[in-house]
């Protein structure tokens, strides 16, 4: 048998701290992460604001069949144990039924299964839609210090499966909960369907791609709906704003003024997005027609394939002639 060494007081002191450290190892944040410093949960009231105007998007805007408008709005209080959608990753199944139909059943209840699982979900909250491209819609949810973070999706209608929305956005900070918030959104595309425009018909990404932003200049096709390569960046296509509401002293939630109802035409100031006219090719040239012994003409024509608007570049002429030696003179 071997000897045991005596333990002094202090080795016994370290070793009890090193103990009480391993247990707390889940106590403390992940790298990028900030400790809640509210104690008890908060409600919000929470505005989506379409800025979805043919002024701020004048290319391929949606006129009819259906109108520029937005699907309901679904969100979720939850950790980071939690993840609705992420940029760079890839989009569920109820994720792809949201943003390719605006059926928001499938993602519902995956984040129902998420939470039972993880208990990683504190609550879902919903919107109503919103039947033109600049209105409003508005809702309430409620956050606890366990789960402060905040994600939520709203469909582009019509869209192949483009969408808006905020991902594990953290409402609470060491200092307790933030009393307002608003986030200028952008367009999304979430890698399930291969469309470029508005109204493309149901073409799947097989395999799937990841969710990226959709820019002025990405894709780089001048197909692409949002193609603008004009712009620097494109102007924000919608806004959310979330304000926390006060309490009384009994509990009971104090109505925010400005919360807006739902449908309201949003009067705000939107930027005007110049579009220059866009041309087909020309035509091949025509037959040079004329008399014998003299120079003939012969023409040629092209098409317009989009509109000018916004005091962008006006359309050139659609028609030109040039001289030619008649091939068939008479």
């Amino acid at each position: 048998m071997g000897n045991s060494l005596p333990v002094s007081g202090s080795d016994k002191t370290i070793a009890a701290l090193l103990v009480a450290l391993l247990s707390c190892v889940d106590c403390v944040p992940l790298e990028g992460e900030t400790l809640c410093g509210a104690e008890e949960p908060t409600t919000y009231s929470i505005v989506f604001t379409g800025k979805w105007s043919q002024t701020a998007f004048p290319k391929q805007y949606p006129l009819y069949r259906p109108p520029a408008q937005w699907s309901s709005l679904l969100g979720v209080a939850h950790n980071s144990d939690y993840v609705m959608w992420k940029a760079s990753g890839y989009a569920s199944n109820g994720m792809r039924e949201l943003v390719e139909k605006g059926e928001p059943w499938m993602l519902m209840k995956e984040i129902e299964a998420a939470g039972e699982k993880m208990q990683s979900v504190y609550g879902i909250f919903s919107a109503s839609p919103v039947v033109t491209g600049t209105g409003q819609t508005s809702t309430l949810f409620e956050v606890d210090p366990g789960h402060p973070l905040v994600s939520l999706a709203v469909r582009i209608v019509p869209s192949p499966d483009w969408f808006v929305g905020i991902e594990n956005f953290n409402l609470c900070d060491k200092n307790g909960w933030k009393r307002h918030v608003s986030i200028d959104l952008f367009p999304y595309d979430a890698g399930t369907d291969s469309g470029f425009t508005f109204s493309a018909p149901n073409f799947a990404t097989i395999p799937r791609d990841t969710i990226t932003e959709i820019t002025c200049s990405s894709p780089s096709h001048p197909a692409n709906s949002f193609y603008y390569p004009k712009l620097k960046t494109l102007p924000p296509i919608a806004r959310v704003t979330m304000a926390k509401l006060k309490r009384k002293k009994l509990g009971f939630l104090i109505s925010q003024p400005n919360v807006t109802t739902t449908h309201n035409e949003v009067e705000d100031s939107v930027s005007e997005t110049p579009l220059d006219c866009e041309t087909s090719l020309w035509s091949s040239w025509g037959l040079c027609r004329g008399t014998c012994g003299n120079l003939g003409t012969k023409r040629r024509t092209r098409y317009i394939l989009l509109q000018p608007a916004n005091h962008g570049t006006p359309c050139p002429d659609l028609s030109e002639e040039t001289h030619c030696e008649p091939d068939n003179c008479v």
